[in-house]
């Protein structure tokens, strides 16, 4: 079997005649594991969230692994020095995805980028709610015999409303998730590092940190994923010499602090729930539906 090695050292070298001279490969790590790296997620408790076709959040447990009691995975974050750091993670299988879907399959937006404006012009979904369980619902429910649900609709409903819930979405399967890593953990969230194509969406971001009642923080750079790998091989090749020294190198483009009432929030996620439960076991076993 291969040698098990750490995230940041060097393993060896490219061929001099790929690049002109021998470059150092020096970092090794999972996507969303560079994404959590990237993000300067170093302490237990600091999470991110890589907003794409899905979501998938991690959060930094320290140097235990801890198992989930509430859906999510334990995996390695990394390791550095000899020392391991774990996270837990969850996925979430439909978020960016659903607005394909208002693209694509309803045809109410020409380009993706266009459901934040078609979403601004009403304030509120006015009670609809998009259960985007096109595949299932996966982190923290896992349940593949979910199917998509769109509730809550009136004779008032336009698609800026639907737009809207799909947008919202995203917000509340992340709500769900990252309430299951707190519980998980024994902590509380103090913020949530953002990243991801769907971040360009000010809207989602501030929905987010209203429904988690903490900042949500998005990154001056975007390219987490990258610039993680990228500072595991920096680390080992000296052009960082600690975490503290790499973490000084993060900077905000924007802080979007929650301004959703405790009161709000809970009817918001209350009514997310039912809306849930509605669309669980939809399939059933083949022969009997």
């Amino acid at each position: 079997l291969p040698e098990v090695k750490s995230s940041s050292e060097v393993y060896g070298e490219t061929d001099p005649q790929l690049f002109g001279e021998p470059i150092k490969i020096a970092g090794i790590a999972g996507d969303q594991q560079a994404a959590t790296f990237g993000q300067g997620c170093f302490e237990p408790g600091s999470a991110k969230n890589t907003y794409g076709t899905g979501c998938f959040m991690l959060m930094n447990t320290g140097d235990q692994p801890v198992l989930s009691q509430n859906g999510l995975l334990t995996t390695v974050g990394w390791s550095i020095g000899g020392k391991v750091t774990y996270c837990l993670e969850g996925s979430v299988f439909v978020a960016g995805a659903a607005v394909q879907w208002l693209r694509d399959g309803l045809g109410l937006i020409e380009r993706s980028e266009d459901v934040e404006a078609l979403a601004a012009q009403v304030t509120s979904s006015e009670g609809v709610y998009l259960v985007p369980a096109f595949i299932g619902l996966g982190a923290p429910y896992w349940d593949p015999d979910a199917r998509g649900l769109l509730i809550g609709m009136t004779r008032g409903t336009t698609a800026a409303h639907i737009a809207r819930a799909a947008v919202e979405a995203m917000a509340y399967q992340s709500a769900d998730v990252l309430t299951a890593m707190q519980q998980d953990a024994g902590g509380a969230l103090r913020e949530l590092r953002v990243d991801g194509g769907a971040t360009v969406n000010d809207a989602l971001l501030q929905f987010q940190a209203d429904l988690l009642g903490v900042p949500v923080i998005r990154p001056a750079l975007q390219e987490t994923t990258a610039f993680g790998a990228a500072a595991l091989a920096g680390l080992s090749i000296g052009l960082w010499g600690s975490l503290v020294e790499l973490q000084a190198t993060r900077r905000e483009d924007r802080r979007f602090d929650p301004k959703m009432s405790d009161t709000e929030r809970q009817s918001r996620m209350h009514q997310w729930h039912r809306a849930v439960e509605r669309c669980r076991g939809w399939l059933e076993v083949k022969g009997k539906g």
